[in-house]
């Protein structure tokens, strides 16, 4: 079954969704700030995310959607790209740990 989350008909819905990578960081969350709200009156009404600028950092920012950029398409692509073969490699030097622990047998 698939999480699912609700958003009440009477907000906008978020222009950026969760895990999506933009220029400014990973989104790791939202909340809404309701129109006629005192956070809303002091600090503009609307979605506020929470980002991590590099998965090798503690640091988060929160930033309204205004501030924040989407990658595009070619950079999304180097990302993910440079990702793939980071892990590939990972996946290599694992293989070959397993193969000296069983002796150059993989098959358990």
């Amino acid at each position: 079954m698939q999480p699912t989350i609700s958003i009440p008909q009477h907000w906008g819905y978020p222009r950026f969704a969760l895990d999506q990578r933009t220029e400014q960081g990973t989104i790791l969350g939202l909340y809404y700030y309701p129109y006629g709200t005192e956070l809303a009156e002091q600090f503009d009404d609307g979605w506020r995310y929470v980002l991590m600028p590099n998965k090798n950092s503690d640091e988060i920012s929160y930033l309204q959607e205004n501030q924040i950029q989407p990658l595009s398409p070619q950079e999304l692509f180097t990302q993910i790209t440079a990702e793939i073969k980071f892990y590939q490699q990972q996946i290599a030097i694992l293989q070959q740990q397993l193969a000296a622990v069983t002796g150059g047998s993989t098959n358990g």
